[in-house]
């Protein structure tokens, strides 16, 4: 351990132990002779892993619900999340590359007992929920491609794991590809749909500026967390802060405030992507189903096959389902990553990454295939946009201990949050924990 990495372990009540994903664990060499453009490249990677989490199936649900009731009024909470998401993930990037540590590890160490465990299992829901959006996701989008009955599809979801399993042998810079390929082929897919479906562009502009309704009607406010939930998303706050240390950026100050630079570049400018892409889920359901009166479309499955007689080409429906199953796939290998972190990080348990995804995997599949067989379509939509607001209401478990690490010095040394970063995020997990309990409150009052 360096001697910076030493002084900074006196303000944790816990030693540093042995850094999460340690078979990917400074596993991608960064050169320092090379130009700034290629450093940046050599960083670029773990951003679009941890944007894949802002744009899930469950995304999808919460943003076609939106889209479809309320026009384009809600582009004003997709570009907040966004704004929201871009500070946090800075922070984490910032929590590992200053302490070695991913947030999970960084509870273990500054928490007692009887609070990091809660806090583990509070995580642990997190990615089950998260899990069932994939898993519901993945599925429809088989049954929309292929015609696989949704029941089978649910099943077929447990698979997957061969392939992250296949992609973790070759290397992290494998599964990056992976995700940025995917990643790609959605964005295309989105285009062509957003011209198909010609939007009022003076309406999208307006809906990027907030208005007081969001938080007066109850409906719209529901809707509002859900795609809160579904874009700052607790498990992403995790995963980020451990694949950030998947770069071998050496252990000097002037060498850590280089990779926090780097990194959050990289976050930064692919949250941006992200944003394009929830917008335009948003902006399509605005277009081709709010105008034409259809404001009641909120399942994925209604959605595909609204489209083609909407926009009047076939293909509409067809790139749809193709994006879908790109969506969920991603999430897949994501929260995976994500479990690994969690599980390694809180308990000091290894498992091997198949069982670990396997025991997540069947823990999601019971109520995603409970739910698709008794009720349907309409059944496993209720359950995606259930899934982000329990998403919503776990974020604030994650996002505290962010914020108070990061502003603390004894913990971040050198490299602590400035005041007016730490400012800004504490402001934002104020207003998530406030949301929160407004949800809270209109749910019991019915």
């Amino acid at each position: 351990m360096d001697v910076l990495s030493s002084k900074q372990d006196s303000g944790w009540r816990h030693k540093r132990g042995e850094a999460s994903l340690s078979d990917v664990h400074r596993s991608i060499s960064i050169s320092h002779s090379g130009s700034r453009w290629r450093r940046l490249a050599a960083f670029a990677g773990p951003g679009y892993l941890v944007a894949v989490g802002y744009m899930d199936p469950g995304n999808w649900a919460t943003s076609l619900a939106g889209g479809s009731k309320f026009g384009y009024a809600l582009l004003a909470v997709a570009l907040l999340s966004n704004l929201m998401a871009i500070v946090l993930q800075s922070l984490c990037a910032r929590l590992a590359i200053a302490s070695g540590r991913d947030l999970a590890q960084a509870c273990r160490d500054a928490f007692p007992k009887w609070v990091s465990i809660p806090l583990w299992a509070l995580a642990e829901i997190a990615i089950i929920a998260t899990d069932i959006a994939e898993v519901i996701g993945t599925a429809i989008g088989l049954n929309l491609i292929f015609g696989i009955p949704l029941e089978l599809g649910v099943l077929i979801t447990a698979l997957d794991v061969f392939i992250i399993l296949y992609l973790q042998k070759m290397g992290f810079r494998w599964i990056e590809a992976l995700i940025i390929t995917l990643l790609g082929v959605i964005a295309v897919c989105f285009a062509i749909q957003i011209f198909l479906a010609d939007p009022q562009w003076g309406g999208v502009i307006r809906g990027f500026f907030p208005t007081t309704e969001i938080v007066t009607n109850p409906e719209m406010l529901y809707l509002a967390l859900g795609i809160l939930g579904a874009t700052v998303m607790p498990h992403n706050l995790y995963l980020h802060s451990g694949i950030v240390q998947t770069r071998n950026y050496g252990h000097t100050l002037p060498e850590k405030k280089e990779a926090l630079t780097y990194a959050t570049i990289d976050s930064t400018v692919a949250l941006c992507f992200a944003l394009l892409i929830n917008a335009s889920i948003l902006i399509l359901a605005a277009a081709a189903f709010n105008s034409t009166g259809r404001t009641e479309v909120a399942e994925l499955g209604e959605a595909h096959s609204l489209l083609a007689p909407l926009l009047g080409l076939a293909i509409a429906p067809t790139l749809f389902g193709i994006a879908l199953l790109c969506c969920g796939l991603n999430s897949t290998v994501t929260a995976t990553l994500a479990g690994q972190i969690v599980m390694e990080g809180f308990l000091k348990m290894k498992l091997q990454p198949w069982v670990r995804r396997l025991i997540t995997r069947a823990i999601a599949i019971i109520p995603a295939a409970g739910v698709t067989i008794w009720y349907g379509d309409a059944g496993t939509a209720h359950l995606l946009i259930l899934t982000q607001v329990v998403l919503s209401l776990q974020l604030s478990f994650a996002v505290f201990p962010l914020v108070m690490f990061t502003a603390s010095k004894a913990k971040m040394g050198e490299l602590v949050a400035p005041i007016w970063l730490s400012a800004i995020a504490w402001l934002i997990a104020v207003v998530i924990a406030g949301l929160n309990v407004k949800l809270l409150v209109d749910f019991v009052a019915g």
